[in-house]
């Protein structure tokens, strides 16, 4: 298997591309000096920064997804940082490769280990270095002290970055406050029988709880629920079977005949047992606090959240208005030229600078809960913040945990704070998963995905191959991108609406005039195409992928690809490169030997890739 020494025990072990650093003194707890003119050991990792923003000349492409080694001329793992210049012969001719050279109508491949394009456009940095020390740089000189601070465990001082301040100051624009805590059962939104029937139903499933515990299983302060237990105690429905001075919060209940009859009824109406739900209005009005069209986008940090693909300064230009605006986006062209890729980027960009949003475990309408929080799609944040709330689920009686509850100027418990959610649908899409769906057993409902995705994005992938007929999908969509309001459907048959705040991108690579009308095509405000790269953008994207895996790039195999294949009818594809090195990669590892990009390599891959079925 590549990657490990004992599978080329001769000439093909892998290494790291540099020498083992120097070993520290025994006993002693400080590194030795470093002298002015040291070279430190290579780590793949490179003096201009592992996090340089950068553009291509390219429109989009999505980088290897593969970070495996791979064996280079000598038949060594090959460091993009400090590895000495290669020289391969093989049918292509004699091709030094290092770190820093130009490939034939390409740009510098950069020497950070990434391959990434250093050069044009939008907040790019200048060229990067190959791994040592400049003479007279104090700027590369500082970068390799933190480098050797870190190889003997000392930790360099703390900074911040430019970049990080800016970004402090956007999460700061457009960070929602948190929804406050209720100091009522009025402010809560509940009715007083919502939550009678909840602690009944939590006793029915515990047996026994003490106070603290049913606040904290409702997510309520104790004020709140400190009526609802009154009232039941008053109505025979539970008793008090132990208890400390604290008062009711430090009781423990339990159910009488009475409330255990009563727990069954409300079990029968709704199984749903946990934080209690939030109205609907609390949710809308929260939705439109963290609209993704309130979001601060300019190029700087639209460029930082695609730093790991090579992009068109161009297209950039496209999506910076299309995320300001907040509205859809439609982007077409042939498959394999990252369009996929494109609702990631802008993913990741709104989890960079658009601060984190708020949402809910279930909110409440028409007496129907609706469960929103997803474990799967809402990545959280808070989880630090609502251990410290909740207190020690194993000694429950502490008065601190106490504190907590009647304390009411945290964040309402019954949110989360989260990620600005992602969420790509392809084929698999149909009209019922764009409903409420109503679980039969347990009488209650789960949010659809455009629900799930208020706040974010929201991608429909391969647009035109769902089940349904894209007509069907398009009508349904028609309103909600209007309105920026959806109606969702209850059992009953009883609509009610949601809010409709999240960044829709309809991707496909089928022809748009075959899929969509032009009342349609007047809701989507942005459209984008994305083409198949140029022959300049194609090399640069081959020499990335050559890099990202180690392997040492073969310019002449780009001018065999186009001369075989590309110049007589097969179209490109910025996600050839990557598939195409993946099938060397493991053609390799199948017999064993060295990867080197020779012709007849390059040939067989093709072959299988390009085969017409």
């Amino acid at each position: 298997m590549i990657g490990s020494n004992q599978d080329h025990p001769q000439g093909g072990a892998f290494s790291s591309g540099g020498q083992a650093g120097p070993e520290p003194v025994a006993g002693s707890q400080v590194p030795p000096p470093l002298p002015p003119d040291a070279q430190l050991p290579a780590t793949g990792r490179s003096s201009s920064g592992a996090g340089s923003a950068k553009t291509g000349s390219a429109s989009t492409f999505f980088a290897g997804l593969s970070g495996q080694s791979a064996v280079g001329f000598d038949g060594a793992t090959q460091n993009a940082a400090a590895a000495p210049p290669q020289v391969a012969t093989s049918p292509f001719g004699t091709t030094p490769v290092q770190p820093g050279t130009t490939p034939p109508g390409g740009r510098p491949a950069s020497g950070n280990g990434r391959g990434v394009s250093a050069g044009v456009g939008l907040g790019a940095p200048g060229p990067a270095s190959n791994g040592g020390p400049t003479a007279g740089s104090a700027r590369g000189f500082s970068q390799q002290a933190e480098l050797y601070a870190e190889l003997f465990g000392v930790a360099p001082a703390p900074r911040q970055s430019r970049a990080s301040e800016h970004r402090q100051r956007l999460l700061q624009q457009v960070q929602a406050p948190p929804p406050p805590s209720p100091r009522t059962l009025r402010e809560s939104g509940l009715s007083a029988n919502q939550v009678c029937d909840l602690i009944l139903k939590q006793l029915y499933l515990q047996g026994t709880l003490l106070g603290v515990e049913l606040a904290r299983n409702a997510r309520l302060p104790f004020n709140v629920i400190d009526e609802c237990l009154r009232f039941l105690k008053d109505d025979r429905c539970i008793e008090v079977s132990s208890g400390d001075v604290i008062g009711r919060v430090s009781y423990r209940f339990v159910l009488t005949e009475i409330g255990r009859s009563r727990a069954k009824e409300a079990f029968e109406y709704c199984r749903y047992v946990g934080p209690a739900p939030v109205p609907l209005d609390k949710y809308v009005e929260q939705c439109r606090r963290q609209a993704v069209s309130g979001i601060n986008c300019t190029a700087e940090p639209l460029l930082e959240a695609f730093e790991s693909l090579i992009i068109e300064p161009h297209l950039l230009a496209e999506l910076g208005p299309a995320v300001c605006s907040g509205k859809s986006i439609f982007l077409y062209g042939p498959p394999g030229n990252g369009k996929s890729q494109i609702a990631k980027g802008l993913g990741k960009f709104l989890n960079l600078h658009g601060g984190e949003i708020y949402v809910p475990y279930a909110i409440q309408s028409e007496n129907s809960i609706v469960t929103i929080f997803d474990p799967s799609l809402h990545h959280t944040t808070d989880d630090e913040e609502v251990s410290a709330l909740l207190g020690d689920t194993k000694n429950p009686q502490t008065h601190q945990d106490i504190n907590h509850l009647l304390h009411e100027n945290h964040p309402d418990m019954r949110w989360r704070r989260v990620r600005r959610p992602v969420v790509v649908t392809g084929g698999e899409l149909t009209l019922d998963m764009l409903d409420l769906r109503f679980n039969q057993t347990s009488n209650f409902y789960v949010a659809p995905l455009q629900v799930k995705a208020n706040g974010g994005v929201f991608m429909i992938d391969d647009f035109g191959r769902q089940i349904a007929k894209p007509r069907d999908l398009l009508n349904r969509w028609i309103l909600p991108l209007e309105e920026r309001i959806d109606y969702v459907t209850l059992a009953t048959g009883k609509k009610f609406p949601v809010p409709f705040e999240q960044l829709i991108i309809f991707s496909t690579n089928l022809d748009p005039a075959d899929l969509v009308d032009d009342a349609f095509l007047r809701r989507i405000r942005h459209k984008i195409k994305i083409g198949t790269p140029a022959r300049e953008l194609y090399t640069e994207i081959f020499s990335l992928c050559c890099t990202q895996r180690q392997i040492a790039y073969e310019p002449r195999a780009v001018e065999y690809l186009y001369q075989k294949y590309y110049d007589h009818g097969q179209l490109p594809r910025s996600s050839d490169p990557r598939d195409l090195l993946e099938i060397i990669q493991s053609i390799c590892r199948f017999r064993n030997q060295r990867l080197v990009l020779t012709q007849e390599l390059v040939d067989e891959a093709a072959q299988r890739f390009f085969a017409k079925v």
